[in-house]
């Protein structure tokens, strides 16, 4: 009776995984060299070291926000993640050089999609850190969040459980 009770609450948890827009190493958010980021400030997370020149959507999801130097993107996952994925530090420099962006504001996308395709070189050699934090902006309707942090991952490879609460 007792264990019926226990399983019903537990499996009302449920966790949500993320997957990776970009192939490259996933490192913990508070190495990020940008405290906008490395504090946590704009929602939890983690970063990759590019190792690839694209973005992809990590789940199918709405378009929230593109911003006008193509250097990031916001979405709204179907599985309800607000996810921020920001190419670069300081890269809103760059003012769109090195940057195509493939989504507009309201676009439905794909798991997969590319939305946006850069050139890791020319960004690095214009001086720019090319970390790229992916957050979960709305990681406070979560009990935790979790990113494999140390792997090298691919485009599309699992990257964040968010456990809900």
């Amino acid at each position: 009776m007792f264990s019926q009770f226990f399983n019903s609450l537990v499996s009302r948890s449920r966790n949500e995984v993320l997957l990776s827009p970009l192939a490259g190493t996933v490192i913990p958010l508070s190495e990020v060299a940008d405290t906008t980021f490395s504090s946590g400030a704009l929602g939890e997370g983690v970063a990759i070291l590019p190792s690839g020149n694209t973005v992809v959507a990590p789940a199918d999801a709405k378009v929230k926000a593109v911003f006008p130097t193509g250097h990031a993107v916001a979405l709204h996952t179907d599985d309800g993640l607000d996810v921020l994925i920001h190419v670069g530090l300081d890269t809103y420099k760059l003012e769109g050089r090195h940057f195509k962006v493939h989504a507009q504001v309201g676009d439905t996308v794909h798991r997969g999609d590319v939305l946006i395709e850069f050139d890791g070189d020319a960004i690095k050699a214009e001086g720019y850190d090319l970390t790229a934090p992916i957050l979960i902006c709305n990681a406070v309707e979560f009990s935790s969040i979790k990113g494999n942090v140390g792997d090298t991952v691919h485009e599309l490879d699992r990257l964040i459980t968010a456990r809900e609460r």
